[in-house]
């Protein structure tokens, strides 16, 4: 049987299950259950001459390989959610996290659950409830989590063929997805350039997912950004599942800058706000709900993590994008304090070159997700783009959620465009430990 790996049409690379056992047995960092969901799927690499005969093999990392009886009770590895809303900064926290060597990095997958349901027939459209919608949610997380990534083919469309895709959501936000073994042209040391929306497709081609599945197991965590998941008791499941080691990271934003920054990134969607914006008066057919179901499951959220339900101690922080933006360094200090990492050199380099005032423009970027920025300035130019009357709308309608999350209301437009009068209040939120 063929050993190694051939190009395929389109730029991608096909490899026998020999090379893939290989390549594992070759890297570190990898947990028992994603090691035996792969080991399963290749049929057996386990028997006769193919156990990975190294110096690894007596590891407890790598007993899994081989070994039914094992238990993740010492695995080391780390399992991070970056739980936020549309348009609250998670492109940019998501950043600190994809900058670690260590971390296998996924943008917001889910949406290919999404992209899937919607776009089934009608008649299974009435079938599928919020429930279903959720579970399905989880289970595509939990497959991640465990480094199975043909679990993916499940949602992306058009499928896979032979495991290789192009259309993976925001693959180039992921190092890993754009580096060796994934990408033999890719980058991946400190220093390298960083991928982007033209520079990893053109130099990775097709997406194999069997070779993300094993560069996903070589690093020793996973961390998924989501914003498609409602409220943090969605998860409850995945925090008390005895294969995860799961830390929610739960990022929030002054709900008045998400509904600044929507309205910039999604015209058609968000057209009747620009022209209450624009006109000062509100238009009958301004759908509200784009905003309240946003405090309302903010709230949520924030109020089951703050009251620390056994599910969650240890596995839950509260952030708020503005602390972020204003102090980077040491807000991802305590990020990565909370996840139990250490937080690599190359992860400050990236906040002193992507959170000052002179930070480069992201013309390669997609506006929508960029992350070079100057933080500060960011957090705060709401205060400048939105009407008064807007803003007062908003408060009336989120006015618990501001009041819970540390943020002032304004009461005249003079107010509201004083820059030097900071809308955030001190607050310290620590981890439900």
């Amino acid at each position: 049987m063929r050993v190694g790996c051939r190009a395929r049409g389109g730029g991608g690379m096909e490899c026998s299950w020999k090379t893939v056992l290989l390549l594992v047995c070759a890297s570190l960092g990898v947990q028992y259950t994603a090691i035996r969901t792969l080991r399963d799927s290749l049929s057996g690499p386990c028997q006769g001459a193919y156990r990975c005969q190294t110096r690894h093999h007596r590891d407890s990392r790598w007993r899994a390989l081989c070994d039914d009886s094992w238990t993740p009770g010492d695995s080391p590895r780390k399992h991070i959610l970056l739980f936020a809303t549309t348009r609250s900064g998670s492109s940019f926290t998501g950043q600190l996290l994809n900058q670690h060597p260590g971390i296998f990095y996924v943008f917001e997958p889910l949406y290919h659950v999404q992209q899937a349901f919607t776009n089934s027939s009608s008649r299974l459209r009435r079938t599928l409830d919020r429930r279903a919608l959720l579970g399905a949610y989880r289970d595509l997380l939990l497959n991640l989590y465990t480094c199975d990534l043909h679990f993916m083919e499940n949602y992306i469309r058009p499928e896979p063929q032979d495991h290789v895709t192009n259309s993976f959501f925001r693959r180039s936000s992921s190092h890993a997805l754009c580096s060796p073994p994934v990408c033999l042209n890719g980058g991946g040391a400190a220093g390298s350039a960083t991928p982007d929306e033209t520079w990893c497709p053109k130099k990775c081609g097709a997406l194999n997912l069997t070779l993300a599945s094993v560069s996903c197991l070589s690093r020793e965590h996973v961390a998924i950004k989501t914003v498609r998941v409602p409220e943090v008791g969605d998860l409850r499941t995945l925090t008390e599942d005895p294969r995860l080691d799961l830390r929610i990271v739960h990022l929030v934003r002054d709900p008045r800058a998400v509904l600044a920054s929507r309205m910039m990134a999604f015209s058609d969607q968000f057209r009747a706000w620009k022209i209450w914006n624009a006109t000062g008066r509100q238009p009958r057919y301004v759908d509200l709900t784009q905003i309240t179901s946003t405090c309302k499951d903010m709230a949520a959220s924030a109020e089951t993590g703050l009251q620390r339900p056994a599910w969650l101690r240890g596995r839950y922080l509260l952030v708020r994008y503005e602390d972020l933006a204003f102090n980077p360094r040491d807000k991802a200090a305590e990020i990565y304090k909370f996840v139990g990492l250490e937080m690599e050199d190359r992860v400050r380099m990236w906040i002193a070159n992507n959170t000052k005032s002179n930070a480069p423009s992201p013309s390669e970027w997609n506006y929508r997700y960029s992350t070079a920025r100057d933080s500060r300035a960011t957090s705060e130019s709401w205060r400048l783009r939105l009407g008064f009357d807007i803003v007062r709308a908003v408060q009336n309608l989120c006015n618990d959620t501001l009041a819970l999350l540390g943020y002032k209301q304004v009461h005249s437009a003079a107010e509201l465009r004083n820059l030097s009068h900071s809308l955030v209040e001190r607050r310290t939120f620590k981890p439900t430990w």
